[in-house]
């Protein structure tokens, strides 16, 4: 058995180089940007106005006038028209490009307009209410960079730039797999041995939460079938994970399995709660990796939130960020294990608090709809008193 942080280092000592591909805008959101992406022109691409009202030189302001003949109406997509005196104006719409010889932009709330001429009851500031061109950024400067996650706001900027296509980091095809006799589908009735199917479905919509549609496979316990099922496995997906079959029970046949199919251990056993008998294994010369989770919910839930997700951003490349959290009561560490403690959270003063949930087990799975994350607990003697920072892993 090996230490959390050992196991942590060594399932971060494995990423896969997957490559990359070049997909659809609209299917980009969730993915990690490839490339840099560069302003194909100014930001904004012309002086716009921001206003409703009335476009005008100021010399006409310095020399006293206040009143002016309109000579036309500007809106937004109208190509640029010119000013033809400073003793005119156009009215313009918010977004219009702003007209040649003007300069300045007069909201409405301060005219009145009768028989096409506009009076002004404030003197306006030079310049004001115009978006001058290249005022957020000049052609040819980086707007994203490479790694950058692509949100609905960054698919508004690639848009912006003509991206249809984006290139992006390639995500590993995984495949969710669980094991058990004692397991039946969703739909169906159990009889009083058997359970319905959560961990996988759980496990599947996490992962789509992270873009990745998996597949799904169940095994029964039959080490002949379980290789078999493996083996052909092993041969289409990146990434097996697997719940359930890894602990000392008689029928936890996974990891004898794997290790016949050519997949190196490389751990077994980690001295945490819950998820203890997580095994890991890697397949180098075909760029293969299996995480074999052990079968009760929370240390499924936990794991692949403590292992899985950081693995996954050291394969694309990104830098999640670590979350800490005050721990509003005492905790008491166990003194070889690190624990994986639920808890709810609370904004408070500008700080997030937790409180402990009290779960009955690893094999409680409706605690985790009580709970918004795990905080991780180090090995030790001590009582740690309340008001204590914890690292917080929240549920993805």
């Amino acid at each position: 058995m090996i230490s959390f942080d050992e196991a942590s280092r060594k399932v971060l000592d494995y990423p896969l180089n997957l490559g990359d591909e070049r997909i659809t805008l609209l299917q980009g959101t969730g993915r990690i940007l490839a490339e840099d992406i560069e302003a194909d022109r100014d930001f904004p691409p012309f002086d716009r106005s921001t206003k409703d009202g009335i476009a005008i030189n100021f010399s006409a302001i310095e020399r006293g006038i206040d009143r002016f003949k309109i000579e036309g109406t500007l809106s937004a997509g109208m190509a640029q028209k010119t000013l033809s005196s400073d003793a005119n104006c156009f009215e313009i719409m918010t977004g219009a490009v702003l007209p040649k010889a003007a300069d300045t932009i007069i909201m409405y709330e301060e005219t009145d307009i009768k028989n096409e001429w506009v009076t002004i009851s404030k003197t306006p500031n030079k310049g004001q209410n115009i978006h001058s061109q290249g005022s957020d950024e000049k052609a040819g400067a980086v707007l994203l960079e490479k790694g950058t996650i692509i949100t609905a706001a960054v698919v508004g900027v690639l848009a912006s730039v003509g991206k249809s296509e984006v290139l992006v980091k390639k995500l590993p095809k995984v495949c969710v797999i669980s094991t058990g006799n004692e397991l039946v589908e969703v739909s169906e009735t159990p009889l009083p041995h058997q359970i319905r199917k959560s961990n996988t479905l759980s496990l599947t919509a996490a992962l789509e939460k992270a873009s990745i549609t998996p597949a799904r496979l169940h095994l029964p316990d039959d080490r002949t079938i379980i290789e078999k099922e493996l083996r052909k496995a092993l041969a289409e997906y990146d990434v097996l994970m697997i719940s359930g079959g890894v602990s000392k029970g008689k029928f936890d046949f996974i990891p004898d399995a794997l290790e016949a199919l050519g997949v190196q251990k490389v751990f077994h056993r980690v001295a945490q709660r819950p998820g203890k008998p997580f095994w890991f294994g890697i397949q180098s010369a075909e760029q293969k990796v299996v995480f074999s989770f052990p079968g009760n919910p929370v240390s499924t839930f936990a794991n692949y939130h403590v292992y899985f997700l950081p693995w996954l951003a050291k394969t694309l490349g990104i830098d999640p960020k670590k979350r800490s959290v005050i721990l509003d009561e005492p905790v008491r560490p166990h003194p070889i294990l690190t624990l994986f403690l639920q808890v709810k959270t609370a904004w408070y003063e500008g700080r997030l608090h937790a409180k402990l949930v009290q779960g009955n087990g690893s094999g409680d799975l409706v605690s985790l709809t009580k709970s918004e994350g795990f905080i991780r607990v180090l090995a030790g003697e001590s009582e740690i008193s309340e008001g204590n920072v914890f690292w917080f892993i929240p549920y993805a």
